[in-house]
């Protein structure tokens, strides 16, 4: 798992590059987490991960609650095939999730 991020002071930009799953989230997770408090919005672009497992919507929960608490917005962006059918099927299996939030704008990427 290779993680890039960019941040402009305002806006940071998570860009992790392949499979998300337990062994990655941790690295996920910290990469976040030393964020500069000046930042307030965040963004996850997973053009470069096309496999996302459970984890993945661990993730996308943790983060959620950490923009609650640090009054940061969280957008998700070039989900791919596989991760867009996963949080697809979180939604319908469990609409309280609010998954749809996370879906808004987040088109899939060519997978080629």
């Amino acid at each position: 798992m290779v993680i890039t991020t960019t941040n402009d002071g305002v806006t940071a930009v998570i860009s992790p590059r392949g499979e998300i799953d337990f062994e990655a989230l941790p690295d996920l997770l910290a990469a976040a987490r030393d964020l500069p408090q000046s930042v307030t919005q965040v963004t996850w672009d997973f053009q470069g991960a096309a496999f996302m497992d459970v984890a993945g919507l661990h993730l996308l929960v943790q983060q959620r609650l950490d923009c609650i608490v640090t009054k940061r917005t969280l957008a998700v962006t070039g989900l791919r095939q596989q991760p867009l059918r996963l949080l697809r099927l979180a939604e319908e299996l469990f609409p309280a999730g609010r998954w749809a939030d996370l879906l808004r704008g987040s088109l899939p990427v060519s997978t080629g």
